[in-house]
């Protein structure tokens, strides 16, 4: 069984090469099998959400709110890449600790340590260090000839492929019980849905997941995060400076912003998305003026104390800060103006996520549910990380 994290994989983009006949083996699976929109997890960023899917839980149980956080116990701003920081373990590791054989494969390295974390034996590499695999560390030697690709640009379609095509010599060679592909979305966060290449991209996808199937697999595919355009119609990024606006209307010093979507590839977003945490400094607490004075921000969707946003979005509270601020469907959130460099967009709409707007992911299942989960599923909302169960529990043999 494969379940493939589809990154950046709004609905929106099967639409236009479904209607031009682009997409065969997708449509055999949306008609054969069983397909549905779900929701991924808030924030909508990479980290918390594949997490969610290999836990089967919301960010409450795994620890995991973003790709970044500001740590409590050193004060430092730091990467959520680390196994440290996990609560609870994966669906992943538990399999493998019965003696099932897995398999993981993801696109960036940054996910590769939450993603193996407790994997008993198995392969386990990235495709951006695919040159560095060692059978100690990853199961395999040499994965670029074992792979038969070469190397990809991390900022590139071939990243995702690479994961593709990895899964599918490895299932076709190895036979794995569980295997789990995460992909990367530079293309998303570049052209939007029913453009040429968002469709040339999608066409790729579309035979790698055929010949998955040929392979023998039942396939899970769900999303980490939708995507969607963050400009205004000149094109230049809407954002709201958020720490600029607060040193402006308090005082500097007094508010320190963070925000969750920065990690090591800044390249496509510009550390830029529409979710972002605020902690207060010196005794300063989370007023209704302060409040009130957030909310009222041309772009600002929600704002939710602490505990408000653990109770809504289930998130784990000692891990996000005094307020919660989410920007609407067209907005991303920064810090300061000096803050984020945009020069590396080219000229290039921002295509972000990490709000309520961007949480939309397919939830597609290559066989149809039997009759118990085609009940459950009818009954409630789906969330990504119910992909899991659903695949492994839910359809027809």
């Amino acid at each position: 069984m494969s379940v493939i994290c589809l990154d950046g994989g709004d609905p929106d983009y099967f639409n236009a090469p479904l209607s031009q006949g682009l997409l065969p083996n997708i449509k055999t699976m949306l008609e054969e099998g069983y397909y549905a929109v779900a929701n991924g997890v808030i924030p909508s960023f990479t980290n918390p959400n594949n997490v969610s899917i290999i836990t089967g839980t919301p960010p409450s149980g795994h620890g995991i709110s973003g790709n970044f956080f500001l740590n409590p116990e050193t004060g430092e701003e730091v990467m959520m890449n680390e196994p440290e920081f996990l609560r609870q373990e994966s669906i992943l590791a538990a399999f493998s600790r019965q003696g099932a054989k897995i398999a993981i494969v993801t696109a960036k390295d940054k996910l590769l340590k939450l993603l193996s974390h407790q994997v008993k034996g198995g392969i386990k590499f990235s495709s951006e260090r695919a040159d560095k695999c060692t059978k100690v560390a990853n199961g395999l030697t040499d994965c670029l000839a074992y792979v038969g690709r070469p190397l990809p640009d991390v900022y590139s379609a071939d990243l995702s492929l690479f994961v593709l095509e990895a899964g599918i010599k490895i299932l076709e060679r190895e036979r794995p019980d569980l295997m789990y592909l995460s992909l990367t979305d530079y293309i998303q966060h570049k052209y939007a849905p029913g453009s040429k290449e968002a469709n040339d991209f999608y066409q790729a996808l579309d035979l790698a997941f055929g010949r998955l199937t040929k392979a023998g697999a039942i396939i899970g595919i769900t999303g980490d995060h939708g995507m969607n355009d963050k400009s205004h119609p000149d094109g230049s990024p809407k954002v709201i400076y958020l720490q600029d606006l607060l040193d402006r209307k308090i005082g500097p010093g007094k508010t320190r912003v963070i925000l969750p979507i920065t990690d090591p590839y800044v390249v496509h977003h510009g550390a830029l998305g529409s979710f972002a945490t605020l902690f207060f400094r010196n005794g300063l607490t989370a007023t209704s003026e302060i409040i009130d004075f957030i909310k009222i921000l041309p772009g600002v969707e929600q704002v939710m104390t602490r505990e408000e946003a653990v109770n809504r979005y289930q998130l784990p509270g000692d891990r996000i800060g005094d307020l919660i601020v989410i920007s609407d469907k067209g907005t991303v959130i920064g810090t300061s103006r000096a803050s984020h460099d945009l020069s590396q967009l080219n000229g290039m709409r921002l295509r972000s996520h990490g709000g309520l707007a961007d949480r939309k992911v397919p939830f597609i299942l290559s066989r149809p549910l039997n009759a118990e989960y085609s009940a459950l599923a009818g009954s409630r909302l789906l969330y990504n990380y119910d992909i899991f169960d659903f695949a492994l529990n839910g359809v027809r043999n």
